[in-house]
């Protein structure tokens, strides 16, 4: 599945890639897309109108609480599955909800406003690779949170249980 394209995408994509962004992203994005998730029953994420998005609610590594996090995603259509970017907006640390699912792959998603059961798998080794380079095809902006950070950039899978 290949991102949105046009001059607005380029422009979101080149402002997703700053150093501005990845300060700001990450305290102004997450919240306005729990709220509006919330208030519109899960039919919208201003995440959805650049990139498809789900919400996921995983169980918490420390805290075995529910934890909410809105998600980019590139959904799957061969596989029926979704995959997940850890890329923390290009921030030295994996995202918390990355450690989240490694503790406990068992999870669920709001996809288009259906809750859906899944279970994350870690992807590595040549799977992970040639996921990768779909990613970058389908977000360029992918790369450059690479470049900027000495961590590798963790990539899941999610399932339907």
């Amino acid at each position: 599945m290949a991102a949105r394209s046009g001059p607005g995408v380029r422009v979101v994509q080149k402002v997703s890639s700053s150093r501005t962004f990845m300060r700001v992203g990450p305290r102004v994005v997450p919240p306005l897309d729990r709220f509006l998730h919330r208030m519109t029953g899960g039919r919208l994420i201003l995440s959805a109108l650049m990139l498809p998005s789900v919400v996921l609610t995983a169980t918490g590594a420390k805290s075995g609480l529910p934890r909410v996090t809105p998600l980019a995603c590139m959904p799957d259509r061969e596989s029926g599955t979704w995959i997940l970017i850890g890329s923390n907006f290009g921030r030295p640390g994996h995202p918390a909800w990355t450690a989240n699912l490694l503790a406990h792959p068992e999870a669920s998603i709001s996809w288009k406003a259906e809750d859906i059961p899944v279970r994350a798998r870690l992807l590595q080794g040549p799977e992970r690779e040639e996921v990768w380079a779909r990613i970058l095809e389908f977000w360029p902006p992918y790369a450059t949170y690479q470049a900027r950070i000495e961590r590798r950039i963790r990539v899941f899978r999610l399932e339907r249980r």
